[in-house]
């Protein structure tokens, strides 16, 4: 069994009763499956010591199984610190013999982008193949993948433009410097306002495209990435659809199964389903990839129990999960997990955590009551005083 959360989803490919053999990525082919080993102590990947090609940008050469995918990347800039580690979870109250196994994603590199920069790879590559200037991307206003552009686009030397989705009430103000926003500011991002009413009736491909124009007449040669990093192209690197894809074309043919943290489960089967199409890859979405509903109170919006959940986590594990993807569909697995006990008896699972910590600084008011450990120590007035003795390093 593979668990995977992505940009709005999470992800889980089953396969009952062999050895767990998965891996995102190769050093060469983000859409390619590494073979790790996960039901033994020796994992097998090939990889080097030292990593000298960070930010190189190098032609691309798809896996066999996925040559006859159309239009494919020509090139990719390597952005990523890769491969990212695998190891046990060990979570407590697991299925009798179930083992749990976590690819760490959140440790991809580049400020914690998590998976984005798997996309972003691929995309930079065609901004820079176009001759473009500048960035503009989209999402809301602690959207992890307008930070990882952010940054990316700073690695590569471009200027970046982010349209950021923000509350009626707060459109008009600064939006300040909590989580992802201190780090696309840090960089020098460009931070374009819209209230999420305006957004709802506009569409974000409208609002980049107005951009753009504005960008275009300032002499600027922009780039679009959508939502996301969400085309056919970001699909090479991407979550959802490019792991059902190169599943289910490559030797490893587990089933995804997915959560969707926003809209619907048909809005996604419909939406990965464009994204293949897009790809020319002859396959139905719902035959590759399971979807079921878990956004709760809707994206980015969290009960305290799945924030509390998020805390027990870390203090059981010391594994910090972010409470937009990665919490909500671990929190959706163990849920299904005590609920179906029988259905995940004796499997391997990979879960794979896709990053999104600076989330959590968005939460701090909430989670406030939850953390509370805490307390002035307390020093007898026995324990010998000296003036100068404790260095302020």
């Amino acid at each position: 069994m593979l668990c995977i959360p992505s940009c709005s989803r999470f992800i889980s490919c089953s396969q009952h009763n062999h050895s767990l053999r998965f891996g995102l990525h190769l050093h060469k082919h983000p859409l390619t499956l590494s073979f790790i080993h996960c039901g033994s102590h020796h994992h097998q990947m090939s990889t080097s010591s030292f990593d000298f090609d960070f930010l190189a940008k190098k032609p691309y050469t798809p896996p066999s199984w996925a040559s006859h995918l159309n239009p494919l990347p020509s090139h990719v800039f390597s952005l990523a610190h890769r491969p990212t580690p695998i190891h046990r979870w060990n979570l407590p109250n697991l299925p009798p013999n179930t083992e749990l196994w976590l690819k760490r994603d959140d440790l991809s590199g580049m400020q914690l982008s998590g998976n984005k920069v798997r996309k972003l790879e691929f995309l930079m590559a065609d901004a820079v193949s176009q001759g473009a200037d500048c960035i503009i991307t989209i999402g809301g206003i602690q959207s992890n993948h307008c930070r990882a552009t952010a940054v990316a686009a700073k690695y590569l030397n471009l200027d970046c433009y982010l349209i950021l989705r923000t509350s009626k009430a707060l459109v008009d103000q600064d939006p300040g410097l909590v989580g992802n926003l201190l780090v696309e500011r840090l960089v020098g991002a460009h931070v374009e306002l819209i209230s999420k009413e305006e957004y709802g009736r506009i569409g974000s491909v409208t609002l980049t495209n107005v951009l753009k124009e504005k960008l275009i007449k300032e002499g600027r040669k922009p780039y679009i990435i959508p939502v996301g990093g969400s085309n056919s192209l970001g699909t090479c690197g991407g979550t959802i659809a490019g792991l059902s894809l190169g599943s289910s074309l490559s030797t490893l043919k587990a089933r995804v199964h997915a959560f969707s943290v926003c809209d619907d489960p048909d809005y996604f089967h419909n939406f990965v389903q464009g994204l293949l199409d897009g790809l020319n890859a002859g396959v139905n979405s719902r035959d590759i990839v399971d979807i079921l509903n878990a956004k709760g109170l809707g994206y980015a919006l969290n009960t305290s129990e799945e924030l509390n959940f998020v805390r027990e986590i870390a203090a059981a594990t010391g594994v910090v999960l972010d409470p937009v993807y990665s919490g909500k569909a671990a929190y959706g697995l163990l849920k299904d997990m005590s609920e179906n006990s029988k259905k995940w008896e004796g499997r391997k699972i990979l879960f794979i955590h896709t990053g999104g910590l600076l989330g959590l600084y968005d939460k701090v008011d909430q989670m406030a009551s939850l953390v509370g450990n805490w307390r002035r120590m307390d020093v007898a007035e026995s324990v010998p005083r000296q003036d100068g003795i404790g260095k302020m390093f």
